[in-house]
């Protein structure tokens, strides 16, 4: 026994020509939400180190993993020595030879900092609910920034990287 196609009852009060538009019209309007929702990339600074601290940066690209804790490396195009991500969005994103914080100038330099197998962190919490970490006490600054809710200790991606950091950077 065949079934009969049914119309919705609100759609059979409109004219013919407007029901045969609700369907193409609707799925119009889900691939423009849709592609409005991917957005752009993320931006990321790159930095721009130069004499010993470049070299030392380049030396890191080389030895940083290709996957941390699960997430592949994924870097950001155009690609640079000095800026290395993993996972897509939101990722983790290591960048060498960035500036030393301006906060650690003032009252934040008292902040209790980790220390990982003898490299220094020093921990800012971002206001998306994510932290960025960064080396201290090291000829090039390093700097680690977790999204929030990407792991369950925001501290295991520095953990994963510190290795290839306190080999390379001295």
């Amino acid at each position: 026994m065949a079934r009969e196609l049914r119309c919705p009852r609100f759609l059979t009060a409109l004219p013919a020509p407007i029901r045969w538009l609700a369907l193409p019209l609707a799925l119009s309007c889900t691939v423009v939400v849709l592609l409005g929702s991917w957005g752009a990339p993320e931006k990321i600074e790159v930095p721009t180190p130069t004499g010993k601290v470049a070299a030392y940066c380049e030396a890191l690209a080389a030895a940083l993993p290709s996957e941390v804790l699960g997430h592949a490396r994924k870097d950001p195009s155009p690609a640079s020595p000095y800026v290395a991500a993993w996972a897509s969005s939101p990722r983790t994103v290591l960048r060498c030879g960035v500036d030393r914080p301006e906060e650690l100038n003032g009252e934040h330099a008292k902040d209790l900092s980790p220390t990982i197998d003898g490299v220094t962190w020093w921990s800012q919490q971002l206001d998306d609910g994510g932290y960025r970490f960064t080396t201290t006490l090291r000829r090039a600054n390093v700097e680690v920034t977790v999204p929030g809710g990407a792991f369950a200790n925001p501290l295991d991606p520095v953990a994963a990287v510190n290795g290839a950091v306190k080999a390379n950077i001295p």
